[in-house]
């Protein structure tokens, strides 16, 4: 705040002087607007980290109000057997994601540099390779259990930390966006053109190969 009454103060001491009384009042407004648009948005892209959360429940409602309702199939909360938790699996006409969310402290930066990613300038092993295998374990029991040979894609939901300026962008295998730009992304890079009872089945598999807390489904279900 103090910051902002200077910057504002500034700019109408300024451009008073440089034009008129009225001129000033105006451009001081805008910089004192601009300055808080710039402080929420800053705000708002670390509140999931903040809150100590990794950006399922967001990331939850925006599928839920985008993509599900043009008919994809979504699956939130289930469990790869031998490979943990998926967040949320997005079935439709065009493919497989597996969604991954993340969140980190606002200041950190996420980079890629030679098709690898890069937070801090440390590389990720590890949550590459755990999101990697997660989503090639999805595909074969889907796959096995569908009859339908599937290729789940593995993405990454971006919550809080800094971005490269074009978004978004795949290092080690992976699509990484802010959430919104990651369904759109999505929607327009199609890897498999399913009919609509190819998607049905695909997703009826699915309920069954990856249970909800590790409980199996019986096939009759």
């Amino acid at each position: 705040m103090r910051t902002r009454a200077i910057l504002a103060g500034a700019a109408l001491a300024l451009c008073g002087a440089l034009v008129n009384g009225v001129f000033g009042v105006v451009v001081a407004l805008l910089v004192a607007g601009a300055d808080t648009l710039v402080h929420w948005r800053i705000y708002h892209a670390a509140h999931v980290w903040r809150r100590g959360l990794r950006g399922e429940e967001r990331m939850n409602r925006f599928l839920r109000s985008t993509l599900e309702r043009r008919g994809h199939r979504i699956l939130f909360a289930r469990t790869v057997p031998g490979h943990g938790s998926a967040d949320e699996l997005v079935i439709g006409p065009g493919g497989l994601w597996l969604v991954h969310n993340e969140a980190w402290q606002p200041d950190f930066e996420l980079s890629h540099h030679g098709g690898r990613l890069f937070i801090e300038g440390r590389t990720q092993s590890k949550l590459v390779g755990t999101v990697t295998a997660r989503a090639e374990a999805a595909a074969r029991l889907i796959s096995d259990r569908s009859g339908i040979p599937v290729k789940v894609r593995p993405v990454l939901a971006v919550h809080g930390g800094r971005m490269p300026r074009r978004t978004p962008f795949e290092a080690d295998g992976i699509v990484f966006a802010r959430p919104l730009k990651l369904i759109w992304w999505m929607r327009r890079n199609p890897s498999a053109d399913y009919s609509a009872d190819e998607v049905e089945e695909i997703a009826r598999a699915a309920v069954h190969a990856l249970p909800i807390g590790g409980r199996v489904m019986p096939a009759s279900v």
